[in-house]
């Protein structure tokens, strides 16, 4: 199978214009439909597979979004590694709107939703102490130096349900906890990745300073707006020289993170699970 590098584009970003399209593909997967088709094509002759999170016009809500169907269908067309654009709002001073943040640490505070492929009859943990890649993060790193654009290496992302914006009471807590960015997705595609032996990483592009900021009017959707066509543009550029300098045959890091994770005997998993299961895991099940 050809190897890709996976794409999401965050809120904002429904397309890369750099992006050279071969063909747009459509996938059922065993959890469901993805957001939208999977846009697979080169940039700078590396093959990837691009996929809008919310849905080309946003269509999805957070909590909406079928993250599941998402990351098995990436890993159904060969991808080893995803970098995911995001739109976030900041919890630190120094990081301001149109700022890159790439967190290399992540806080759940999502309620209910599905986190994870396993289940209904297949038990699994797998270990998720650094849930982002330094491969791919150095990369986004020397790409936004080499681009010209603010980025700052390392931090915590908190992901919180939406879809409301944070009460200032909220706000307040996380800031008090150390986190840096805050956001509503990246959490559950980051641990759905590890199932999947995906490497992960995420460009978060601060259009806000969430609501604690005395001197800023509190998040709105007026204010994000404004801000992500310029956030657009500079996820653009920096993932396209990003993308440029990765090897997609490359073993990823979490390469055999799931060897060892399923807790259930072999003999008491059902068929069913089995057959959902297969494009994750049938290389230890052979």
């Amino acid at each position: 199978m050809r190897k890709r590098i996976g794409l999401v584009g965050g809120s904002g970003l429904y397309a890369l214009p750099g992006l050279t399209v071969e063909e747009e593909r459509t996938l059922e997967t065993p959890f469901g439909v993805p957001s939208d088709a999977f846009v697979l094509g080169e940039i700078s002759g590396v093959p990837v597979a691009f996929l809008a999170r919310h849905g080309r016009g946003h269509r999805l809500l957070p909590s909406e979004v079928p993250y599941r169907a998402n990351v098995w269908g990436f890993r159904k067309l060969g991808c080893s590694y995803l970098v995911s654009s995001t739109a976030c709002g900041s919890m630190k001073l120094e990081y301001r709107p149109t700022d890159i943040v790439l967190p290399d640490q992540l806080l759940d505070l999502t309620k209910g939703r599905a986190s994870t492929f396993f289940g209904e009859g297949c038990v699994a943990h797998v270990s998720f102490s650094h849930p982002v890649s330094r491969y791919l993060a150095e990369a986004l790193a020397r790409s936004a130096a080499e681009t010209g654009a603010v980025a700052h290496r390392g931090g915590t992302y908190l992901c919180m349900e939406g879809p409301q914006f944070s009460t200032l009471a909220e706000s307040l807590l996380y800031r008090s906890w150390g986190v840096d960015v805050i956001g509503m997705t990246n959490a559950t595609e980051a641990k759905l990745c590890r199932e999947a032996e995906i490497d992960y990483a995420t460009m978060c592009l601060v259009t806000d300073y969430d609501c604690w900021h005395e001197e800023e009017a509190p998040v709105s959707v007026e204010a994000v707006l404004a801000v992500l066509r310029k956030n657009a543009e500079t996820a653009d550029r920096v993932l396209g020289r990003a993308v440029a300098s990765l090897d997609p045959e490359r073993p990823p890091d979490c390469d055999g993170a799931m060897r060892h994770a399923v807790l259930t005997a072999p003999e008491a998993i059902p068929p069913a699970a089995r057959e959902r299961l297969a494009v994750l895991m049938e290389r230890y099940w052979r």
